[in-house]
């Protein structure tokens, strides 16, 4: 399956983002989850080792990039300095 499907006239799409800066420690996954449920997307972030968060989304095209464009401030606290994104095949993702 590619990175893009139509299934019921909803475009569907999923990215894996990288988070760099101030990303941990600031309730960035708590607050990422509300936002991304909150846009009706499915997915997880995770903590890595050094110091990015990773997220994997997928959801409506409309929904993603606007959870995209949240990840690029973040929450109240942290301080993003850069985000990586690529898209990456449609599966099986339940929030």
């Amino acid at each position: 399956m590619n990175s893009h499907c139509q299934k019921n006239d909803v475009h569907l799409v999923r990215r894996r983002l990288l988070i760099s800066g101030l990303v941990q420690g600031v309730g960035f996954r708590w607050e990422y989850r509300r936002v991304a449920e909150a846009a009706g997307t499915v997915g997880w972030a995770r903590n890595l080792a050094d110091g990015r968060v990773e997220v994997l989304l997928e959801g409506p095209a409309d929904a993603v990039a606007g959870v995209e464009a949240w990840c690029h401030t973040g929450p109240r606290h942290a301080v993003v300095t850069r985000v990586e994104g690529r898209d990456e095949p449609l599966g099986d993702l339940e929030g």
